[in-house]
């Protein structure tokens, strides 16, 4: 996320290609290594300027096959665009069948190399290793990032030509396998957009954009990486519940070397024939998809045109995108909301430097309601609160004169951490909560904030959900779950299903993953972005620590927030452009970009709407 555009309709992501080549790095690929004795490994690259380029050496004549091994597992952390120096270690058959782009695993530290002596003879033609280390992540072909954990071991077999005596690998390990430190210096975060299907808001005319988080080698041409990616199609995980605007069968023209803005910041993409079957409106949603998606990348563009052959398809600037499609970070709240010492919900605006918080209009803006937690819809008309013993739950307008009226749920939990969790409001306008009653725990969701409310199918958790946070795309949701004495940020995919006309829709969070899996205590969490979030929580055996993670659970660059003691309750908007605030032991505190935590007033429960 970054910095405004001066004039500009919507925030723009920080993260920036490095286009300049700032020095050259060689890797011999010879590193000394004996055939025998114990474990030995190649160390991950020390972290580097992201700028600085690194290729490989191919191997030397009569090379020992450790230094083959070595070589290879170097020649994985360059920025070769096909591995061609890393296919020189191998056979040609082996060459031909290896498949670089199946996947890449993160190890926390350089693979070891572990010879296999068993079978191993002097003189012998065949000699092979094991790899070997411990898993972080694992990117899939999709270029989709996922935790992993537990040991890596892989073989890798050498053969010795017969001819030229020289030692090949003919077994290579699967994928591409490199430590943590060179998976950073390689890779980079990128988000590519699609449209939510069956959760747009209902009184919208636009689709709401939703960010699929993927991983793209840093200096190997990024921008064409990524639109060729968009028009791959989005990640599994998130394909139930999105869609793409591009006609089946769209990919970049033949012959498309490299995409790149003109001097005017202008982006021109040639697509094939498949392109032209658009018509006009759904050829503008297909530029906002690239306008979003490269935009994640650099800023450095403010207009996508689109051309099939010798036809420009349409055009697209950066001012129109909004009216094309919504996307959370573009949205600016009015207020940030919280309860005072007089447990009234009051507001303060959004990015003022005020410290004087005014009550809302309505009941909820009364002396004496004794609340707990609240939660705002976003279109700040209407308000939840759980009441302070968190066993009512209530609903009400935030106009003048507005009522309170009776809850329209309630907990019959036996004690206050068994009842409600703090709510929260979808782009829908329906309200989203956790009934912690363990003889009864449900996630609930009530349409429009009144009525039945339908229990939320939820096959995959494990454990109880603690605090709830629904995303402005509106498909996916944030949850801490408790278990065995451990809180984590787990995410899922919400799906609804609508049978018939006559029956209420079926809800479902689906495919829950971990987004904090180095956090063993999870206390609270906000969306902090259209696919990011920040988190408050202990490391194993640490003190209390705050981050920024992603939704598929990688972390992202940039530093983390200002540290902050004591924190109870965080709030944030996806858009960077408004302070984050919290609650902590001295109260109601806000963080402006580039600042240091600044106290506001005493009060608790912050809340963004949301």
């Amino acid at each position: 996320m970054g910095a405004d555009r001066d004039g500009g309709g919507r925030r723009r992501p920080a993260r920036a290609a490095a286009y300049g080549v700032c020095g050259v790095v060689l890797l011999a690929g010879c590193a000394s290594m004996p055939d025998s004795g114990d474990v030995s490994g190649v160390d991950s690259t020390p972290r580097q300027d992201t700028q600085v380029r690194v290729f490989a050496m191919p191997p030397p004549d009569n090379a020992q096959p450790s230094d083959i091994v070595s070589g290879f597992l170097e020649a994985l952390t360059s920025d070769d665009p096909s591995y061609s120096t890393a296919r020189q270690y191998l056979t040609k058959a082996a060459s031909r069948a290896w498949k670089p782009g199946l996947s890449s695993t993160v190890l926390a530290d350089g693979p070891g190399i572990d010879v296999n002596r068993l079978g191993s003879r002097e003189n012998s033609n065949d000699l092979s290793f094991t790899l070997t280390g411990t898993k972080l992540a694992r990117v899939d072909a999709q270029q989709a990032y996922a935790p992993a954990s537990g040991s890596y071991n892989e073989p890798v077999h050498l053969s010795r030509d017969r001819k030229t005596k020289q030692w090949r690998i003919d077994t290579p390990p699967q994928g591409v396998v490199m430590g943590k430190s060179d998976f950073q210096r390689n890779y980079m975060a990128v988000s590519k957009y699609y449209f939510a299907t069956d959760t747009a808001s209902r009184s919208a005319s636009r689709p709401a954009a939703v960010a699929d988080p993927v991983y793209v080698r840093r200096r190997v041409d990024p921008m064409t990486q990524m639109v060729r990616s968009l028009l791959s199609g989005p990640t599994h995980w998130l394909d139930p519940v999105v869609r793409t605007s591009f006609p089946t069968g769209t990919q970049l023209q033949k012959g498309v070397a490299a995409l790149a803005p003109d001097d005017q910041n202008k982006l021109t993409v040639p697509l094939n024939a498949n392109a032209a079957r658009a018509g006009a409106a759904r050829c503008k949603e297909m530029a906002a998809q690239i306008l979003f998606t490269v935009q994640t990348l650099t800023p450095a563009v403010d207009e996508i045109q689109l051309r099939s052959g010798r036809t420009q398809l349409c055009s697209l600037v950066e001012g129109r995108a909004n009216d094309v499609a919504s996307l959370g970070s573009a949205r600016q709240p009015d207020y940030v909301y919280f309860l005072d010492n007089k447990s009234r919900l009051v507001r303060l605006a959004a990015g003022a430097n005020s410290t004087k918080a005014e009550p809302v209009p309505g009941a909820l803006g009364e002396v004496g309601r004794q609340l707990r937690s609240v939660a705002v819809s976003r279109h700040e008309d209407r308000a939840a609160g759980v009441s302070a013993d968190a066993k009512n739950l209530y609903v009400a307008s935030l106009a003048s004169g507005s009522s309170l009226g009776a809850p329209v749920l309630v907990s019959h939990g036996t004690t206050e951490r068994d009842r409600l969790s703090a709510p929260s409001w979808d782009a829908n306008g329906d309200l989203w909560v956790a009934d912690r009653d363990p003889a009864k725990p449900r996630l609930l969701l009530l349409d429009q904030g009144k009525g039945e409310p339908v229990e939320v199918r939820t096959p995959d958790l494990d454990g109880s959900i603690q605090d709830v946070r629904v995303a402005a795309d509106g498909v996916r949701i944030a949850l801490v779950v408790a278990k065995g004495g451990k809180t984590s940020l787990l995410i899922g995919r919400i799906e609804r299903r609508q049978e018939s006309a006559e029956t209420r829709p079926t809800v479902s969070v689906l495919e829950l993953r971990s987004a904090s899996p180095e956090l063993e205590d999870v206390t609270t969490m906000s969306w902090a972005g259209d696919g990011r979030l920040v988190v408050a929580g202990r490391e194993q055996g640490g003190v209390q620590t705050m981050r920024y993670v992603l939704v598929d659970g990688s972390t992202p660059e940039g530093p983390a927030p200002a540290a902050l003691s004591g924190i109870k309750e965080i709030t944030a908007t996806e858009s960077d452009s408004l302070p984050m605030v919290a609650n902590s032991e001295d109260g109601i505190v806000r963080l402006p970009s580039g600042m240091q935590w600044q106290k506001v007033t005493d009060g608790q429960a912050p809340v963004y709407p949301g």
